[in-house]
């Protein structure tokens, strides 16, 4: 009889404390939420999610204006991502791991697994890129054939990692790391013989360099890795020698050197230069700041949390409903939200929206983050779709006109109407045709010639009509940078770069 007292007397003070109970209600849904989370996000297991006591917060909040102000403390510092790139074996992996476990990511333990691990495959010197590097195939290869993500904070910055992979059959993986990034890092070997065969013809370093500038991230940092190996030391000269091969080539790439390119010697093995600055025993000739640093006094430009929201899709999967990941390029998300898949004008409802690892409410742009989605299923999202507003919604279109300058063509090829390419803009992937040169770009004078070009040769600008088989959602380069730039491959090879200068008017974007 005791008990069932008692059971009734807590099921009155429960029902006295009904109005506690509705507040704290958001806060036990999400619960089971991030328990999932975790368990979904088994790839870093030691990447713990950092802004938990603010989330409770943000979901006690009833009010909408309260509930601003509290992401906005949640999201007070700002967000960059930031993408390794460079010739395979340059070291991306390894001072990805380095980072996260300078920045306290990861913990001793884990490192000394990793480093048995490495231990028993002879590869002693990849226990770092471990902590990036998570699946078989990469540890036993060492290279990294996925876009690798994680997290690190500095003290005015949240950063995301993506480590691209270096080698060149992984390109496309590379492409659709970097359209997402804000800065470049551009990892070069300075180990003898590994600088030269990534810097020549065929080697990744170029190709990468020319892609990033493409897929619009502005900034890059070279770092020159590798400088404890023996055959370097730490040599001045052979940093400079890198240097002055590298500054005339980045400026071909369109990168304004004394402005958006920064350049630091380091070593991701060891961890020197990171964090801290260097010794002058280890390094007398280095004066310059270490890589933490130089991250954290990047500017980029700012983006428009007002403006339409545009976030172009990379991944999708099931977990209580369709989950959508990106990052947003412009506008706002909300908890609640109407939103529209684009090209397949599917209406969709915002159910939940993840940053990191924490549940929020609301996230603007410059973020990654994955949306739970209700009012489509899974199988009916590709990457490359775009989630847009319903009032300002992105065109879709199967014909666009593009300015294009042609890198190098494959040895025999003529570029001409009737030219195939695989394009690749923000997160698509679709083949395309070549249906019309209309104007070739005089080189010296920037004008177009009166000639209409029937072919042209390597180097050329020229203005032509591109055709894809199916919808894909794009926007004109001068209204939207990061959704009018694109690539052209084929058979493994960059063979140009553009931007959409005009789109169809009579483009669907019903």
């Amino acid at each position: 009889m005791d008990i069932e007292e008692d059971i009734k007397a807590l099921q009155l003070d429960s029902s006295e404390d009904s109005v506690m109970a509705e507040e704290q209600k958001p806060d036990d849904v999400e619960k089971p939420d991030m328990l999932e989370d975790e368990l979904k996000d088994e790839a870093h297991p030691d990447l713990k999610p950092k802004h938990v006591e603010p989330k409770g917060a943000a979901g006690k909040e009833t009010s909408p204006p309260e509930d601003i102000q509290v992401d906005v403390e949640v999201n007070k510092k700002r967000h960059l991502n930031v993408v390794f790139i460079g010739h395979v074996d340059a070291g991306k992996s390894t001072i990805g791991g380095q980072i996260l476990l300078l920045s306290g990511q990861v913990d001793d333990r884990t490192i000394q697994k990793y480093e048995k691990e490495a231990k028993d495959k002879n590869r002693e010197s990849w226990y770092m890129a471990y902590i990036m590097d998570t699946n078989e195939e990469e540890r036993v290869k060492g290279i990294t054939v996925e876009v690798g993500r994680a997290y690190f904070e500095t003290e005015t910055t949240r950063f995301t990692i993506l480590d691209a992979p270096g080698h060149k059959s992984y390109v496309p993986n590379m492409i659709s790391g970097a359209s997402q990034a804000d800065i470049g890092v551009l990892v070069i070997s300075a180990r003898k013989g590994e600088f030269e065969t990534g810097y020549e013809r065929g080697g990744q370093t170029r190709e990468h360099v020319q892609l990033a500038k493409t897929l619009g991230v502005t900034k890059l940092l070279v770092v020159v890795n590798k400088m404890d190996d023996p055959t370097v030391n730490w040599s001045k000269e052979r940093y400079d020698e890198i240097e002055s091969k590298m500054i005339p080539f980045l400026r071909s790439s369109g990168y304004n050197v004394k402005k958006d390119v920064k350049f630091l010697p380091i070593s991701g093995l060891l961890g020197s230069n990171l964090k801290t600055r260097m010794e002058k025993s280890v390094c007398p000739w280095w004066s310059g700041p270490c890589l933490f640093e130089v991250l954290d006094a990047v500017e980029v430009p700012p983006r428009d949390p007002n403006g339409p929201l545009r976030m172009p899709i990379i991944d999708k999967f099931k977990d209580m409903g369709t989950v959508v990941m990106g990052k947003i390029e412009s506008g706002s998300i909300r908890e609640g939200d109407n939103l529209l898949i684009m090209p397949n004008k599917a209406t969709v409802k915002v159910l939940a929206i993840f940053c990191d690892e924490d549940r929020v409410r609301h996230v603007g742009p410059g973020e990654n983050v994955r949306v739970r989605l209700s009012g489509i299923e899974e199988d009916d999202i590709l990457s490359g779709f775009v989630l847009c507003s319903v009032a300002k919604p992105i065109p879709a279109v199967t014909e666009f006109v593009a300015q294009l300058q042609i890198l190098e063509l494959l040895d025999n090829a003529i570029f001409t109407a009737g030219y195939k390419a695989i394009l690749h803009v923000h997160s698509v992937v679709e083949e395309c045709e070549i249906v019309e040169l209309m104007q070739q770009i005089d080189l010296k004078t920037k004008k177009p010639m009166k000639k209409k070009p029937l072919f042209v040769k390597n180097g050329a600008i020229v203005l032509c009509r591109v055709q894809v088989n199916n919808m894909i959602c794009v926007e004109k380069f001068s209204d939207f940078a990061q959704l009018g730039r694109f690539t052209l491959r084929t058979e493994g090879k960059t063979v140009a770069v553009g931007k959409i200068t005009a789109l169809p008017t009579v483009a669907d974007s019903a």
